[in-house]
């Protein structure tokens, strides 16, 4: 993966610079609208789910998203950070978002990084804890242990590029893909409009704002998923967050839920040019990346 790199990741002042240049590439996206990003009608989107610093899957999404061959390719990230590399507290997870960041801006039209409740909460400084330890300590020991002192300069351009992340990714086919959905107890208080408007302080609030509940929402039920694809248009959504053994599932009513982080990791291709594909449809076009072989 370091092929993607043409700084020193242990050098403060690159690395401040290449996630700011990655941030303003996402924001300043022709392709954004509001906190989504619309792609036409034209090549493929490759999906992933979780990635969670897999180093190794990592190179194998980028190797199958094959993005220097066709400029109508499109691929999907997110969730990037917080993985199982962790030794003695610290966490050294930042190198795979700047490569994501690296990547993006090697092809900022095809390059789309989403906003995930793992890097929202490591902008926002809350808390997570999965197996041992808080994991946005254990990523902030990571920085601090390769920057010393000019650690809060790189926090600070960490989080001006998570602020930066867009929601969603929809295509014209109505394809949807987003890190999760709102819960449905969630749903009275969720602002609908959200994937529409740009991004402000009180969306990343835990539990009140809306792209902390984007982010965060689970056990997603089918009456509304439904009501969420009516009011987007949208014919297949496609999301990460849950954890699914054989790496991809129906998830509900035109929905599937991947993972691309374990032993089954999983993407999956759409052809833009076609009308959305079912759930079920997606499953079997799916790719598993440990090991090359079709899911199905």
């Amino acid at each position: 993966m370091n092929e993607l790199l043409d700084i020193d990741p242990e050098e403060h002042d690159q690395v401040i610079e290449r996630f700011r240049a990655a941030a303003d590439a996402l924001r300043s996206s022709p392709d954004r609208r509001g906190s989504t990003v619309r792609i036409g009608d034209r090549g493929r989107l490759l999906v992933t789910g979780d990635l969670h610093d897999s180093r190794s899957r990592f190179d194998r999404v980028v190797e199958e998203a094959r993005l220097e061959i066709d400029p109508d390719h499109h691929l999907v990230l997110h969730e990037l950070i917080h993985g199982d590399h962790v030794e003695d507290g610290v966490d050294r997870s930042y190198r795979t978002l700047l490569d994501a960041a690296s990547l993006l801006l090697r092809h900022p039209s095809q390059v789309h990084i989403l906003l995930a409740n793992h890097e929202l909460a490591q902008m926002a400084g809350q808390s997570i804890h999965k197996g041992g330890g808080c994991m946005t300590t254990q990523f902030d020991r990571g920085l601090q242990e390769v920057f010393g002192d000019h650690s809060p300069g790189v926090v600070m351009a960490i989080d001006a590029f998570i602020r930066s992340m867009p929601l969603a990714v929809r295509s014209a086919s109505g394809v949807f893909c987003s890190h999760s959905l709102p819960g449905p107890e969630m749903m009275d208080r969720f602002d609908q409009d959200i994937v529409d408007r740009d991004l402000e302080p009180r969306d990343y609030s835990p539990f009140f704002g809306s792209a902390w509940m984007m982010t965060w929402g689970r056990r997603h039920a089918p009456e509304q998923i439904l009501e969420l694809a009516a009011v987007w248009e949208v014919e297949l959504f496609c999301l990460g967050h849950a954890y699914v053994p054989h790496g991809i599932t129906v998830g509900g009513p035109r929905m599937v839920q991947l993972n691309s982080d374990h032993e089954n990791a999983t993407i999956v291709a759409i052809d833009l040019s076609c009308p959305a594909p079912s759930p079920e449809d997606a499953c079997a076009a799916s790719i598993r990346i440990s090991d090359s072989e079709a899911v199905v």
